[in-house]
C-alpha cells in the first residue's frame, strides 16, 4: 500500500480526531491537509502508519486550539462548535459507536479541559490508543497522561447527563419537534419542551441574536410561534438533519441558502437545549449561506399586513 492510500484509509479518523480537538470543520480539514504534507515529505517510514499520523495530527491540532483559545475569549455572544453534518466512518457501527462524543453537549464540555487534557481524552477514551502513543502524540510522560486522562474524565463525567435518551426516542421526539413547528401547533411544541428548556445562539455578532439566549418553556414557544409562521411566509424551509449525531435542523431561504443550524438536545422525553448556529463563519462548509440579516428584515415585513 503506498503512503497516499494509507493517508486515504485513515482520513476519517484524522478528521475526527482534529474535530474533536478543535471543534471546526474548517480547522480539523486544514489540520488533515497538514498532516499529509509532512507524512508525504518525511523521509522516514513509520512503524505504524495509524499511531504516527494520529500523532502529527494531534500536535498540529493542539497548537491551532492554543491560539484560538485566544480569539475565542474575543468571541461576541455564545460559542458553538461549527455544526458536523456528516461523520466521515462509512461504517454505520463505528458512526453510531462515536456519535455521543460528537455532540455539541460533549465538545462544549470539551472546551472546559487545557488543550493537552482535551488531546488525551479524545486519543485515549474516545479512540482508545494506548498511553505509550497519547504519550508521544502529546510529547508527555506516561504517567503525566494517564494523569491527565483521569482528570479530563472526571470533568467530563460530571457534566454529562445521568440518564441519556437512545438514538431512535430522540430521533422520534425530534420528529414530533419539527413536525409541530412547521404546523405552527403552540401545545404540541410545549408539550415537548422541558420546563427550563433553553434557546441559545451562536451568530459571532455576524447575524441577529437572542441575547444572552431564550430561557423557559413559556418564553421559548412564544419565540418559535412568533418564528415559524414568519419563515414558513417568506419561502424558507426547515430541513431535518442529523447534526453531530444529534437530531437537528438546517434552515434555509427560498432560494436554498442556509440560514441556521438547530441541534436538538433530548433527555428524559423532552426537549433540553436547542442551540442555533448563525454565525455565517461557521456555515460555509454546510451550502452557500443566506444573508441571516436581510432574512430577518423580510420576515418582519412580512409580519406587518398581519398586526
Amino acid at each position: 500500500m503506498t503512503r497516499a492510500e494509507e493517508f486515504e484509509e485513515l482520513r476519517p479518523l484524522l478528521f475526527s480526531i482534529a474535530y474533536r480537538i478543535l471543534g471546526s470543520v474548517s480547522e480539523a480539514e486544514d489540520a488533515v491537509q497538514e498532516t499529509w504534507l509532512r507524512y508525504q515529505t518525511s523521509p522516514a517510514e513509520p512503524v505504524s502508519a495509524k499511531s504516527f499520523l494520529a500523532a502529527v495530527v494531534t500536535r498540529i491540532a493542539i497548537d491551532v486550539l492554543r491560539s484560538a483559545r485566544v480569539r475565542r475569549e474575543e468571541y461576541v455572544g455564545p460559542w458553538f462548535p461549527e455544526p458536523l453534518l456528516a461523520d466521515p466512518y462509512q461504517d454505520p457501527e463505528r458512526s453510531a459507536e462515536l456519535a455521543d462524543s460528537l455532540s455539541m453537549a460533549a465538545l462544549l464540555l470539551l472546551e472546559r479541559l487545557s488543550p493537552l487534557e482535551r488531546a488525551v481524552f479524545v486519543l485515549r477514551e474516545v479512540f482508545g490508543f494506548g498511553f505509550g502513543e497519547v504519550a508521544s502524540a502529546v510529547g508527555r510522560s506516561e504517567a503525566a497522561c494517564r494523569q491527565l486522562a483521569a482528570r479530563a474524565r472526571r470533568h467530563m463525567d460530571a457534566g454529562r447527563p445521568r440518564f441519556e435518551a437512545d438514538r431512535r426516542e430522540r430521533e422520534e421526539l425530534a420528529e414530533r419537534f419539527f413536525d409541530a413547528f412547521r404546523e405552527g401547533d403552540v401545545e404540541g411544541l410545549r408539550a415537548l419542551l422541558a420546563a427550563d428548556v433553553h434557546l441559545v445562539a451562536d451568530s459571532g455578532g455576524k447575524a441577529p441574536q437572542w441575547g444572552t439566549g431564550v430561557f423557559g418553556a413559556e418564553n421559548v414557544v412564544r419565540v418559535i410561534a412568533t418564528l415559524a409562521p414568519l419563515f414558513a411566509r417568506i419561502g424558507g424551509v426547515v430541513e431535518p438533519h442529523q447534526m453531530n449525531g444529534q437530531p437537528g435542523a438546517i434552515f434555509r431561504d427560498r432560494d436554498g441558502k442556509v440560514v441556521n443550524t438547530w441541534t436538538l438536545d433530548v433527555l428524559d422525553g423532552q426537549v433540553q437545549a436547542i442551540r442555533t448556529v448563525l454565525n455565517p463563519d461557521k456555515l460555509e462548509h454546510v451550502g452557500p449561506v443566506a444573508d441571516a440579516w436581510a432574512t430577518l428584515r423580510e420576515a418582519t415585513r412580512a409580519r406587518r399586513p398581519a398586526d
